[in-house]
């Protein structure tokens, strides 16, 4: 991604749920107004499946997928413009899709648990400490057996723009209670304008019960 340009650091390094919203007043980089190609691939393969949430969804496009393939779906997201836009996305492809206004660390007050929940781009804007607050959220969310992707920026990724880096290394020892590493592997983040596409990992990590033997 090029770093030139008279882009603020901050805007693109969001952390409290208030920094998301301003950002949806334009286009931020990561809403490319179509799924990502790495969830398009799993939806083609058949990995979407039952119950689908699109955890810090944005404008949508990863839940309604969802629903195009007749799945029942919800997206949530702390920014309520992002969710505003994705209604509007809904009603316009006749699609039924349940949009909440939700912080992505707080799941289990929603009260439901899904089958599939996809992540493109939330675990890496997340800090040492809500991490593991947020993966207990998943947990509280996911039905045992329920697979969790996770896309993220990954080390691989050259320069400083964008989110923070994350490692495999990082990725496993996140999920490393009450979850199955299925797979971690390399993939690429679209994004709009000049920046081109980032390294990424693509994580797939399955909901066990938290005696089970994790890989």
């Amino acid at each position: 991604m090029s770093e030139q340009g008279p882009i603020h650091p901050r805007l693109y390094r969001p952390r409290r749920p208030e920094d998301f919203d301003p950002l949806y007043a334009g286009t931020p980089p990561w809403d490319i107004g179509r799924p990502q190609p790495a969830f398009l691939a799993l939806a083609e393969a058949g990995e979407f499946r039952g119950r689908v949430l699109d955890v810090g969804c944005g404008t949508g496009e990863h839940a309604l997928l969802a629903a195009e393939l007749g799945l029942e779906a919800t997206g949530v997201d702390v920014a309520g413009s992002a969710i505003d836009a994705a209604r509007v996305k809904a009603a316009e492809r006749g699609l039924a899709v349940r949009f909440l206004v939700w912080n992505a660390l707080e799941l289990a007050a929603l009260g439901d648990r899904f089958d599939t929940v996809v992540d493109s781009g939330l675990f890496h804007v997340l800090d040492d400490d809500d991490r593991p607050v947020y993966v207990a959220a998943l947990a509280a969310a996911t039905e045992l057996g329920g697979r969790c992707h996770v896309l993220c920026f990954s080390e691989r990724q050259p320069g400083l723009f964008g989110p923070r880096r994350v490692s495999q290394e990082e990725l496993r020892a996140s999920f490393a209670g009450g979850w199955r590493v299925e797979g971690i592997e390399a993939a690429t983040i679209d994004t709009v304008g000049d920046y081109g596409p980032a390294q990424a990992w693509l994580a797939t990590v399955t909901r066990a019960a938290a005696s089970g033997r994790m890989a």
